[in-house]
């Protein structure tokens, strides 16, 4: 079987295996708001939320009291609540989207994004992790159920929700990068949907016809305004887009994920309190956080941490693997352990990282678009009034590393179709 066969042509989910030796403990209230999220969707809600968080935070103080009801614990400790407006420092916060709909017995973890925002908070990167990479997995404990898992190995990773709960997927992602995460949400595909709808909808650049009877996706070549059911459609879309894997599936979503974050810094949304109102909202009901992420001052302090970081310094990249394994990675993803290792060593280092745009397998560089101009020059008020210009940021050179797949938020992109 050829490596795209591998992963292609899988009209039954495969199933997350049971548990064994579980323990049962107190059981907590199931929390109402999440019993319908959707995987695959967690590429697009990355950018939204991070992009939104200020006048999320709006929202959240509405909420607050579900909010803390309802926090999940991924941190033995809990990292300290900041000044508003006065984050010191870089962060990670991991995005997860799970499959609930699909299969009642079980809930995976299908979307898994990483995004870490450097120390000197110029550069951030987004990495996503192929649903079905085989990585070892830490004892977990599910905080709702209280049901206790062993270590174990050759499971995919987005078995991690079945297992014990976002916060289990906190600790697998963890356990197997070696970066600290403080930071965690897991969000719904009706979020998605919404939000696209709320900032108007988003321009995507498709080569070659889509059409994958399995999402009831259908796009003839050429640029497509999506918004609504049909952004999530495309998204969610692997049957057909590249080669049919979740490989080629990742590197539309990325296509998908630029788009959309060039459209909220270009139209101003990000300033504009009605439609970021609405993205927020429809965010927050479709989301899960962390305890951390249910303060209000630490949202504020992220968003302003992330407002000014140059398109071009925002990376979305795959962690790097291969299919047609053999033993546990028959039919599964196998990890790439140099590019990984590498990959990680410079977000441990704080590395801005650069790749070339458009893999030719499930994207390639969009031959009309125009080169996105550089950010224009801030100023600030001196004390008589007055605009000085912001003295020039700093920027590290960013590391290439061949072999590694994504593209920047810069990078106009198509998704190619099959």
């Amino acid at each position: 079987m050829s490596e795209q066969e591998q992963l292609r042509d899988r009209s039954q989910r495969a199933r997350a295996p049971r548990p064994t030796g579980i323990a049962r403990h107190g059981r907590l209230p199931r929390s109402r708001a999440w019993k319908t999220v959707l995987g695959l969707i967690g590429s697009t809600v990355a950018v939204v939320l991070v992009a939104t968080t200020s006048v999320g935070a709006i929202a959240i103080m509405q909420l607050k009291q579900e909010l803390d009801d309802t926090g999940v614990t991924i941190n033995e400790t809990e990292a300290p609540i900041p000044e508003i407006g006065a984050y010191e420092g870089g962060f990670n916060v991991l995005v997860v989207g799970s499959d609930a709909y699909y299969d009642r017995d079980s809930v995976l973890n299908d979307v898994n994004i990483l995004v870490h925002v450097s120390a000197d908070q110029t550069s951030a990167v987004a990495v996503s992790f192929p649903r079905d990479m085989v990585v070892p997995f830490p004892p977990c404990t599910n905080e709702e159920t209280g049901r206790k898992t062993s270590a174990a190995s050759g499971i995919p990773i987005n078995s991690a929700l079945s297992y014990g709960g976002l916060n289990c997927v906190v600790d697998v992602v963890r356990n197997f990068t070696g970066l600290e995460i403080q930071y965690a949400a897991m969000i719904g595909f009706e979020g998605v949907a919404n939000m696209a709808t709320a900032v108007g909808g988003v321009d995507v650049c498709v080569q070659g016809e889509i059409h994958d009877k399995y999402v009831g996706l259908d796009l003839e070549a050429g640029t497509h305004h999506l918004d609504g059911w049909q952004a999530l459609q495309f998204v969610r879309s692997r049957h057909g887009v590249g080669d049919g894997s979740d490989l080629t599936r990742i590197s539309s979503q990325q296509v998908f994920m630029s788009a959309l974050l060039r459209k909220l810094k270009s139209e101003d949304t990000l300033t504009n309190v009605g439609k970021l109102w609405g993205i927020a909202n429809a965010a927050l009901e479709n989301m899960k956080l962390s305890k951390e992420l249910t303060q209000v001052p630490t949202m504020i302090a992220m968003a302003k941490a992330l407002s000014n970081i140059p398109m071009d310094r925002i990376t979305f990249v795959q962690y790097p693997g291969s299919t047609g394994g053999t033993g546990i990675y028959a039919g599964k993803v196998q990890p790439n352990k140099t590019l990984g290792t590498q990959l990680i060593d410079a977000i441990k280092a704080d590395q801005a990282i650069a790749v070339e745009a458009g893999d030719g397998r499930g994207s390639e560089l969009d031959p009309n678009a125009t080169q996105e101009p550089t950010a224009p020059e801030t100023s600030t008020p001196d004390p008589t009034g007055s605009a000085t210009p912001t003295p020039e940021q700093t920027l590290s050179e960013a590391v290439t590393i061949n072999g590694l797949r994504g593209q920047t938020a810069a990078d106009q992109t198509c998704t190619i179709g099959n």
